[in-house]
């Protein structure tokens, strides 16, 4: 069974621990580790910095004790962390002394992805990179060169490469995360929700969760509000396969039948316009084509969707009217990864349309407009223009609303050459051979290129296949581009260095300059070092740097940011209305109102594949942590108790999946559990790497990415589909 960590638990954490926890992954314990270090001076000092553990970036204070990094906490400034960290966070002392990390520049000989490398100077690794990039743009352009990215510390990196040419960047956050809520919000409200989402939980009356693991998925500020909630006892509904940590908090929770909740969210709109329980004083003031979405929705009554969800209708009918009871102060999570299905963006469209009907966009208790803050530039020469289109969606003919780029996009160019080649790959801190769906084609893609170079801190599955692999800081040792945040209200934080790097690591300002350097453009990075840009940005915005520095925030101006604050609200969309019937959607050949279509089932033998995270653990980048691993070191596979008897598994067997398609996963626990649906089966995704240089998370639980060989790809946006899978047992011999 998953371990939620405390905070408390893991200062507790004792050397005796540690040293078992790593006897039975051959890896010297933690507190040997720490000992390894130089001498230092004597006493504790705090440094303000923000973390990057997970995309939530709270504010903490870490704590140096005799020259060794004792510990990570929230800092109370700080409107992401209000104080307090999550188990990640407090985790990050683990990232520095993790004994995975990579070391120094690794250059590859011989053939991809056999791991065999040869040690190299900076010198040298980012000479091999410039001379392979020079040689890219001579034969093909400087766009025939890409970047997969994730994180503020790519920023500069970026910059190099768009002063060089480059203009294909995509990060999976998009594609493989979040981009199907938000261009579905968009379409509706003319705006999408960012990170963290503008969801007023503090001040519901009744929220709303489907398929948003709030507890497990370790959103920081939500989840204190989330906890909040609970102490206040407002009504939650969590509609979700599997009584998840927030089920088991809810007022009512809705087992739904995987692949069917458009249909829960139409029925829902059903019984609201029906029975005159929606906003009616919004809808008439900022609706726009109102009766046309009510005509397409009639269809959609419980009694229907009953037999679609498995959700007895009344049941539908009692938690709409407990929404509509709480309007406006009531919130239909948007969520985040929503890419299940393939018509994401239209799920979240409905999603959207059903919160507009309840009135809660800009309202107290709803989903409030987010503040944000000014902060000054630094003079940059300009990027180069180029007259060729973007290669993931090319003048928006693949994907006609997407508004990021699209990462299976880039792939599907890289493999057919179309609109023109891709032969080099950048990727930084995203392990795209686990975030993007179908590893064949990512590692099909790979063959084809003439440059690899992946930069991390720790040798995940992609470093595996690289031609130079850069070693990275961690967070806590660099400086970063500040983080300008948007909530109710906007802040900049301050990233600064609290360890030095204990090998030959570097910071990504620090690659990106010499990379410049190595290119014939220095002129890109027109400073002598990070914080001379920083401090330049922050005087010229009229705050103080050596403030800034002590306390790691600034707190912009307060502005309102709901109805009953003062806020006028606005749509930027085209018809400047929240937009029920979408005639843009319908000109480009969409349903302009969200409609039910019926997935496929699972094939008889089989259960479907879902997945989702750990409250210890960051997609794969933290499974050699050794507080995290100690934590959480290997995932489950949930089985229905029932059907665990069925099948002759019993708790705590290993067995493997084979899905569909025929691939077989590594040895996984097997988890009888009557917290989940009978045809569907579930894990915590990140989990059985395959690099043999992560030597302690090595083969490590199941990999769901391996299992996701099908997928279906958004046609609106481009979101590639994670639910669409289906696996039967293997039994151990």
């Amino acid at each position: 069974m998953t371990q939620t960590l405390t905070r408390r638990r893991f200062l507790k954490i004792s050397a005796t621990t540690f040293g078992a926890a790593a006897a039975a992954t051959q890896l010297p314990p933690i507190a040997q580790v720490i000992a390894a270090g130089a001498p230092a001076a004597k006493g504790v000092t705090a440094t303000p910095t923000f973390c990057e553990m997970c995309f939530w970036r709270c504010g903490g204070i870490a704590h140096v004790r005799d020259g060794k990094l004792w510990k990570f906490e929230g800092n109370p400034l700080d409107p992401q962390s209000r104080g307090r960290l999550c188990p990640r966070g407090t985790g990050a002392v683990g990232a520095y002394y993790d004994p995975d990390r990579l070391q120094k520049p690794l250059i590859r000989k011989g053939e991809r992805g056999k791991e065999h490398w040869q040690a190299a100077s900076w010198d040298e690794a980012l000479a091999f990179i410039a001379e392979r990039m020079n040689r890219i743009k001579a034969q093909y352009g400087p766009e025939s060169v890409a970047m997969f990215n994730h994180g503020v510390g790519v920023r500069f990196i970026q910059h190099v490469l768009k002063s060089w040419g480059a203009t294909n960047f995509a990060g999976p956050s998009f594609a493989q995360c979040r981009g199907p809520r938000d261009v579905g919000f968009a379409l509706t409200f003319g705006t999408g929700l960012g990170s963290p989402e503008p969801t007023d939980i503090a001040n519901t009356d009744c929220l709303v969760l489907i398929g948003s693991h709030l507890g497990e998925n370790m959103h920081n500020s939500q989840v204190q509000e989330f906890a909040q909630a609970v102490e206040r006892r407002i009504p939650i509904i969590v509609v979700d396969p599997r009584f998840s940590v927030a089920a088991s908090k809810a007022k009512y929770w809705l087992p739904i039948k995987p692949g069917t909740d458009m249909a829960l969210v139409l029925a829902w709109c059903n019984v609201l316009v029906n029975e005159g329980r929606y906003d009616r004083a919004f809808v008439d003031r900022y609706g726009k084509g109102f009766d046309k979405f009510v005509q397409e929705i009639r269809q959609y009554t419980p009694q229907w969707a009953e037999a679609e969800t498995d959700i007895k209708a009344e049941t539908i009918r009692a938690t709409a009217l407990e929404m509509a009871k709480a309007s406006p102060a009531v919130i239909v999570h948007p969520g985040r990864r929503v890419n299940w299905y393939g018509d994401d963006a239209q799920r979240s469209r409905a999603v959207a349309l059903l919160n507009a009907l309840l009135g809660s966009w800009g309202r107290k208790g709803g989903l409030f407009s987010q503040a944000g803050i000014k902060v000054a530039g630094y003079p940059l020469p300009p990027y180069p223009e180029s007259n060729k289109p973007l290669a993931d969606n090319p003048n928006r003919e693949r994907y006609p609303f997407a508004d990021e780029a699209v990462t299976t996009g880039i792939r599907e160019t890289t493999l057919t050459g179309r609109p023109y080649p891709i032969k080099g790959w950048f990727v930084y801190s995203s392990n795209i051979v686990q975030a993007l769906p179908n590893q064949t084609e990512t590692l099909k893609a790979i063959d084809a290129l003439d440059l690899l170079v992946v930069i991390d801190t720790v040798p995940s599955e992609i470093a595996g296949y690289a031609d130079v692999v850069l070693p990275e800081v961690t967070f806590l040792e660099r400086y970063d581009e500040l983080l300008a945040g948007w909530g109710r209200r906007g802040w900049i934080a301050l990233r600064q260095p609290v360890m030095p790097a204990p090998h030959d690591q570097k910071p990504g300002w620090w690659i990106a300059k010499q990379l410049a350097g190595k290119l014939g453009i220095p002129q890109s990075m027109p400073f002598d070092d990070i914080e001379q840009y920083l401090r330049a940005r922050i005087e010229k915005s009229g705050y103080d740097w050596d403030k800034l520095r002590r306390e790691g925030i600034v707190l912009g101006p307060r502005q309102p940011t709901t109805v009953e604050e003062g806020l006028e609200l606005s749509f930027d969309t085209l018809s400047g209305k929240v937009e029920f019937y979408s005639d843009q959607l319908k000109d480009k050949g969409f349903d302009p109102v969200p409609k039910y279509t019926r997935h496929p089932a699972a094939p008889a033998g089989y259960f479907r594949l879902i997945t989702g995270r750990a409250p210890v653990h960051t997609f794969s980048r933290t499974q050699s942590n050794p507080l995290l691993g100690d934590a959480m070191r290997e995932n489950e596979i949930w089985v229905n108790g029932a059907t665990a008897h069925k099948l002759g598994l019993a708790n705590g067997q290993y067995v493997k999946l084979r899905n569909q398609d025929g691939v077989v996963s590594n040895r996984v626990r097997v988890k009888a559990t009557q917290r989940i649906r009978p045809d569907t089966v579930y894990m915590v995704y990140g989990f059985g790497h395959t690099n043999p240089m992560l030597k302690s998370a090595y083969l490590k639980g199941a990999s769901a990415a391996q299992l996701t060989t099908r997928y279906q790809t958004d046609p609106l946006m481009g979101g590639t589909s994670i639910h669409g899978n289906f696996v039967t047992f293997v039994k151990e011999a």
